[in-house]
């Protein structure tokens, strides 16, 4: 029997939410899908998740935010960010916070599923 990982998928675009979980499936992963920070805080995910995905920009509660009220309740989640809106100081920021990886979209499936899969591991 395989065991399958679960990932937790937040951003605030809709068409994310939908076609991530798809994406995660072929490489081996179960999702959850969440419309905001806040959504994922209080929901189960945060404790059985192996690896969340969040946007960096969102309303409310910001994909940094998260990572930093997550670092506060010490959870170690591995993280990888996802941004449509390009800035290496940004992504060179979270990833010295700790974060796996951050991705500029649009990306390749490929190129989030071996993020996963580097975080997970190194995690």
């Amino acid at each position: 029997m395989t065991v399958r990982r679960l990932v937790a998928i937040v951003d605030d675009d809709q068409s994310v939410r939908e076609s991530l979980p798809d994406l995660l499936k072929t490489g081996g992963y179960d999702a959850d899908v969440f419309a905001s920070a806040e959504d994922f805080l209080v929901s189960s995910a945060p404790d059985l998740a192996a690896c969340l995905v969040v946007d960096v920009y969102m309303p409310g509660m910001s994909g940094p935010a998260l990572q930093e009220e997550l670092a506060r309740r010490r959870n170690r989640i591995a993280i990888v960010f996802m941004s449509a809106h390009i800035d290496a100081n940004v992504r060179r920021e979270l990833i010295a916070r700790g974060a796996a990886d951050c991705l500029f979209k649009p990306f390749n499936g490929e190129a989030l599923l071996d993020a996963i899969a580097a975080a997970i591991d190194n995690g």
